[in-house]
């Protein structure tokens, strides 16, 4: 049996459910990482443009801006190997659960990937056998791997509680810009308003971002609608906004996971075929 045939006859027992939350899940935390990068960069130049004027005073909040950026990096590179990871659990106990039930015709791959899980044979073939015993050997060396659902589902609900909170985090930004862009439409339709033009500012050192001893801190009125109407406030409040719907659909995509791998791990552990729990 040829490899092409092998992984043909395996996307029989594809788990749908997996499939669909890794690529939302590489959707959502490549647009989380690339928009949230952009959207602090873009903040780090809007304050130091407009807010303040001296370096000391913005000094904390770049460093804080480049901590928070290699750490995108390395969130970028954790979910791309969890979400490989996840995804081959999905096959690997997916194909278990319709092998109990019967509706999942065994393969050269499936026999090797569900060996450990089932407590089916062992690897048979010697140095000489046909390629797809070799096929099976390694497919069997990945359930070894792959063999403890249980510390997956465990993983992955700790993974989505912190991602909860980053998600919540991820909505502060745009509730500031959105603050921000609300007061410059206040300042463009006055009639909207019975407050003077003068007394509307966005303050960045009321959301902790600037110390209250900077200056100038605020700007208000018609300098304020200015950078309201520059490209880079108004990219700079998009990214964000991008970057809290990546964060969300990362979220969909961790629960999903996390529901399917309970439910599989569920049914394993009932039926009692012989698993590594």
């Amino acid at each position: 049996m040829s490899l092409l045939e092998c992984c043909a006859r395996c996307l029989v027992g594809a788990p749908f459910a997996s499939l669909v939350a890794t690529g939302l899940c590489f959707f959502g935390v490549a647009l989380f990482c690339g928009c949230g990068h952009e959207a602090l960069t873009g903040t780090e130049k809007l304050i130091e443009t407009y807010f303040s004027k001296n370096y000391q005073d913005y000094e904390y909040l770049i460093n804080v801006i480049h901590a928070f950026q290699y750490v995108i990096y390395g969130t970028a590179s954790f979910f791309f190997l969890y979400g490989a990871l996840l995804l081959a659990e999905g096959f690997y106990t997916t194909g278990a659960v319709r092998q109990i039930f019967g509706d999942y015709k065994t393969t050269i791959c499936g026999k090797g990937l569900s060996a450990t899980v089932t407590g089916g044979q062992k690897g048979r073939g010697s140095r000489g056998q046909h390629q797809a015993h070799s096929l099976e050997r390694v497919c069997h060396c990945l359930g070894k791997w792959l063999g403890h659902p249980d510390k997956f589902v465990g993983i992955t609900y700790a993974l989505t509680v912190v991602w909860l909170l980053v998600f919540a985090c991820s909505a502060i930004p745009v509730y500031i810009y959105f603050n921000t862009w609300t007061t410059c439409q206040s300042i463009a339709f006055p009639s909207k308003t019975s407050a003077s033009i003068g007394s509307l500012c966005a303050d960045a050192r009321m959301y902790g971002v600037l110390p209250w001893n900077s200056f100038p801190g605020k700007v208000c009125g018609s300098n304020l609608l200015s950078i309201c109407k520059t490209a880079e406030f108004q990219m700079t409040f998009h990214l964000f906004i991008a970057a809290f719907v990546g964060a969300a659909a990362t979220l969909v995509s961790l629960l999903t996971f996390m529901i399917a791998a309970t439910y599989n791990f569920a049914v394993l552990k009932l039926m009692g075929r012989g698993t590594k729990f």
